[in-house]
């Protein structure tokens, strides 16, 4: 679930693709374009996203309860209980990356970009303060350092506006910008910090050329599948597609059904990240025509592609389960164990096709 949950690569390509769509279809319609930002998709995968997670546990709860036989009897020797630093760093560590980042955006206070920034540094003051060691104590100090600092800078940029002290030159403005000008030195020499052990640690390489490899190739998916819908449009192939989604019976509802199944369908095959860049382009456009609200299209569609993690044969999550799963489990096992759960995304799906409110009365709270 962690593709319709924020912060999500899906919805962060499924904005930029929505956008380009609800620009185009504005165009045609003479209107004034409307953009889809980050934001707005992460404030409207919230309530679904949490919902679905709802029917989850309601699915495995009434499975544990009416089929016992079915669960794995609980050890008798479970271990020393977790200490507080295993639960701070196992549980609290996430929690205060995605409120650091879900937050400024929800919030306002930086955009998607920047807040993945935010979401660096907090990932690597928390990668620096776990794997720090007996001889990083003076490094690890200086990340809790940077982490009262960054509470420190949130206060003094509330309750101080660093341009009009500036102009006005006061002892009590001089002393607030001297103190975040300190805070902001020791955050970022916290950051150092981190850096420093996750080298030593040999875990700072390798998450940097992982990340080099992950985003070169998406943009080179981009460029082709770009390259793809300029020669398409050329050759009339989005007017081709907008004829054949007007032609389907049912009106709009119809050639929504359309598209979403299509979508689907293609999900058992291709990467999420394909149909964002090919599919997404070509059906967006009619169809916020049509009437459908940008935003509202965007989440349906972002609940489509969460369905293609567990659609055999190329689900992700079924392969990340075959190698995890113990020898007795076979592949046809964990297929038929990912069918209840395909439908409960389904069912969200629908859903919020019946209650668009569900995915648009958070983004317009915020807006």
């Amino acid at each position: 679930l962690g593709q319709i949950i924020p912060p999500s690569i899906v919805l962060i390509l499924l904005a930029d693709a929505v956008s380009n769509a609800a620009s185009q279809a504005a165009n045609q319609m003479g209107n004034a374009s409307f953009v889809v930002s980050v934001g707005d998709l992460f404030a409207g995968a919230l309530i679904p996203g949490f919902l679905l997670v709802g029917l989850y546990l309601l699915w495995i709860a009434f499975n544990a309860y009416t089929r016992p036989e079915r669960c794995p009897p609980l050890k008798e020797d479970l271990g020393p209980p977790l200490q507080i630093k295993e639960i701070v760093f196992g549980l609290g560590a996430p929690i205060v990356l995605i409120v650091a980042v879900l937050g400024t955006i929800l919030a306002g206070i930086a955009p998607p970009t920047q807040a993945a920034a935010i979401g660096v540094a907090g990932a690597i003051l928390l990668a620096g303060l776990r794997l720090a060691g007996e001889t990083d104590q003076k490094l690890s100090r200086l990340i809790m350092a940077a982490f009262i600092n960054v509470i420190l800078i949130i206060v003094l940029s509330n309750t101080l506006d660093m341009r009009a002290a500036a102009e006005q030159h006061t002892t009590l403005s001089s002393i607030g910008m001297g103190i975040t000008a300190i805070a902001a030195l020791t955050f970022f020499s916290g950051i150092i910090a981190g850096m420093i052990i996750l080298h030593r640690n040999a875990q700072l390489s390798p998450a940097l050329k992982s990340g080099v490899n992950i985003t070169s190739m998406v943009f080179l998916i981009l460029i082709g599948a770009s390259l793809f819908s300029l020669v398409f449009r050329g050759f009339g192939g989005d007017d081709l597609i907008a004829d054949l989604l007007h032609a389907i019976p049912g009106g709009k509802w119809g050639a929504l059904i359309g598209a979403m199944l299509v979508m689907f369908v293609l999900g058992f095959f291709l990467d999420f990240i394909e149909i964002v860049f090919v599919v997404v382009p070509l059906v967006a456009p009619p169809l916020i025509v049509m009437g459908f609200d940008p935003v509202w299209l965007a989440i349906l569609m972002a609940l489509n592609l969460q369905t293609s993690f567990l659609t055999p044969p190329f689900g992700f999550a079924l392969f990340y389960l075959r190698g995890a799963a113990p020898d007795g489990v076979e592949t046809m096992d964990i297929w038929r164990g990912a069918i209840p759960f395909i439908g409960l995304q389904v069912i969200m799906i629908a859903l919020v096709a019946a209650l668009p409110g569900l995915a648009t009365w958070l983004p317009n709270l915020v807006r």
